[in-house]
């Protein structure tokens, strides 16, 4: 009993013990805890880079990128047979024209080059699946040491010369699918639909590059005419406070008119800054639109169009029908999706093969040899529960992509109906402010030469400098929008339209 109480009394020591020196570093293991650096994705550890698997690997997608975008020339041209896409950036000596800038980001922007590269994954998919009627071959070579169960003695066990068999066995062996009901066809099929509905988001792809280029070349160019605007307006302002300090030198005006002077210019200075750095921005903008960052520093050769264009609604909703790569990828999808109901319901049909084996080992490598061939009508893995419910998800799966396509059709019809509406409007605005711009200029001349004469006061000419400020960057902005919405249109429709003779 005395020994039993001496080992409770020492386990018991030994707990607190413990327990102290738990309590005493466990500040610590806390306070290293947080000082650890936190990472949402613990870093990889740094490896030594093999420069030759590098090289070989940039030399492949540099191959990989010239490929893709000589397609990518080839589905730009077929759109826009009269425009050859063929450019460098190193032979337009730092001057660009919209249609330039358009053929370099047909063969540089990283989006077209994704989604041709997609295009060909689909594409590879059609030889996979016609890939079911070529044969499968398997090769192999085998060696086994059977050690026999003896269950008798005597003589007859002395009497066997061996009690394990060797066996050499080397097999080669092919199976290859004759026929299957149309099974591969479909899946081949469903596959190619596929992949031409890939094809036409590249090409919906390229349109929306195309648009994109269009809005950031003419913001570029409407943040050029606004940064112009505003240093006119700078120098009018410039004269007005020399101007106003003549006459105060001579008596004419007060200090005020002074004062108001050199507060209109220092917010005109203000805007031109203002206006410098929205063209630089601007200027970004191109080069990623393009995707060449070394296109910022270009000069831009095209103006914002102000030609009319010959449109009409049922004509551009016809095109949009035919040429819109959004909705005839849409078509594809449902047509892809029919093929697979088809498919889905050929599963229940057998396989037509043919096989056939070759041996050639036993007990020496070569010793014997032997052969097998056959034809074979076979269901493999016959699930009828499955396979009717495969069948019922490839239907449900079509009903999807048919009212999927004509929700695109619906939304055909309004973006294009939407960008027409857009277009006239900016049309019919522009003609507005273009005659507003006439009036406020010629306010802005007559204030001016009333106040060389002093008969006019400051607030006079500010009210006038700012409405034919006002007035330019409004007619601008107009002819702006008017541009945007011709190229909207165009990107809705899948097709350029056409520019008339007549000025607007």
């Amino acid at each position: 009993m005395k020994k039993i109480l001496n080992l409770v009394l020492i386990c018991s020591l030994l707990t607190i013990t413990t327990g102290t020196v738990l309590a005493e570093t466990a500040p610590d293991k806390v306070i290293a805890k947080k000082d650890e650096e936190i990472h949402i994705v613990k870093p990889e550890k740094t490896k030594k880079v093999n420069q030759k698997r590098e090289r070989k690997k940039n030399a492949a997608n540099e191959k990989t990128k010239k490929e893709s975008s000589k397609e990518a020339e080839g589905m730009y041209e077929t759109k826009f047979p009269t425009i050859n896409s063929k450019i460098e950036y190193a032979d337009m000596n730092g001057e660009v024209t919209l249609s330039d800038c358009i053929k370099l980001a047909i063969t540089h922007h990283p989006a077209i080059m994704s989604a041709i590269s997609n295009s060909e994954i689909y594409k590879s998919r059609i030889g996979q699946a016609w890939s079911n009627y070529f044969p499968t071959l398997s090769a192999g070579a085998s060696y086994s040491r059977n050690d026999m169960l003896m269950t008798m003695s005597g003589s007859y066990m002395r009497a066997m010369s061996q009690r394990y068999n060797m066996y050499y066995v080397p097999t080669l062996s092919a199976n290859m699918l004759l026929f299957d009901f149309g099974k591969t066809k479909a899946n081949a099929d469903m596959a190619k639909r596929n992949y031409e509905s890939s094809r036409y988001d590249a090409e919906a792809s390229i349109e929306t590059v195309i648009y994109n280029v269009k809005v950031a070349y003419y913001n570029m160019i409407f943040a050029e005419a606004q940064k112009v605007v505003y240093e006119d307006t700078v120098k009018d302002f410039e004269l007005q406070l020399k101007q106003a300090k003549a006459f105060y030198e001579i008596g004419k005006r007060a200090k005020i008119d002074v004062t108001t002077a050199e507060y209109n210019l220092g917010n005109a200075r203000v805007n031109l800054i203002k206006a410098k750095n929205t063209l630089e921005l601007a200027a970004v903008e191109l080069a990623n639109a393009v995707g060449i960052p070394e296109l910022e520093g270009v000069v831009l050769k095209d103006k914002l169009n102000t030609k009319t264009y010959e449109v009409n609604f049922k004509d551009l909703l016809k095109t949009a029908e035919e040429s819109r790569p959004a909705l005839l990828s849409a078509k594809k999808l449902m047509d892809a999706a029919e093929l697979g109901v088809r498919s889905a319901k050929r599963a229940f049909t057998p396989d037509l093969s043919a096989f056939g084996s070759y041996d050639h080992g036993g007990r020496k490598v070569d010793s014997d040899y032997g052969y097998q061939f056959g034809v074979q009508l076979n269901y493999t893995a016959l699930n009828l529960m499955l396979l009717k419910k495969q069948v019922d998800e490839a239907k449900a799966t079509y009903q999807k992509y048919v009212a999927d396509y004509e929700q695109q059709k619906q939304n055909v019809y309004l973006e294009v109906k939407s960008a027409y509406i857009s277009l006239l409007n900016s049309h019919d605005s522009l003609g507005v402010s273009k005659l507003a711009l006439q009036q406020a200029k010629e306010r802005q001349y007559q204030a001016f030469r009333r106040y060389q004469v002093g008969l006019g006061d400051a607030i006079e000419f500010k009210d006038a400098e700012n409405s034919y400020l006002n007035a330019q960057l409004d007619y601008y902005s107009n002819l702006l929008n008017y541009n945007v919405n011709a190229a909207e249109l165009e990107r809705v429709i899948g097709a350029p339209i056409k520019e008339s003779d007549i000025d607007l």
